[in-house]
């Protein structure tokens, strides 16, 4: 007689609705990485804490910042304004250092 171990027998118990094996792993991970989640701690007295985790993608402006730019159209408005009035030469020289590396052994290779 053939003895039957407890991972058998709980295999064969569960229910096929229950099957995750075509789940995908962390499937929103980047998501909440980039964009951020909010924590809700609910207390037992009725209250609620809450959280904001910031994404990598989110930029928090400090208290006396955002009085003058109370929101995200207002702040773009302003930085789009400020960029627009660098001269020429500064907006070219901040590209060719972004490129680093690159834009030189381009160069090379073209020569």
């Amino acid at each position: 007689m053939k003895k039957t171990t407890r991972k058998t027998i709980a295999k064969d118990e569960m229910r096929p609705e229950y099957d995750l094996s075509g789940g995908v792993r962390n499937r929103y991970a980047k998501q909440l990485r980039e964009e951020g989640y909010t924590i809700r701690v609910y207390h037992r007295d009725g209250t609620i804490t809450e959280k904001r985790v910031p994404g990598e993608k989110m930029i928090t402006l400090a208290s006396d910042v955002q009085k003058y730019f109370p929101t995200s159209q207002a702040v773009n408005r302003a930085l789009r304004t400020l960029i627009s009035i660098i001269p020429e030469k500064r907006k070219t020289a901040a590209k060719k250092a972004a490129g680093g590396r690159k834009s030189a052994s381009r160069r090379t290779l073209k020569a």
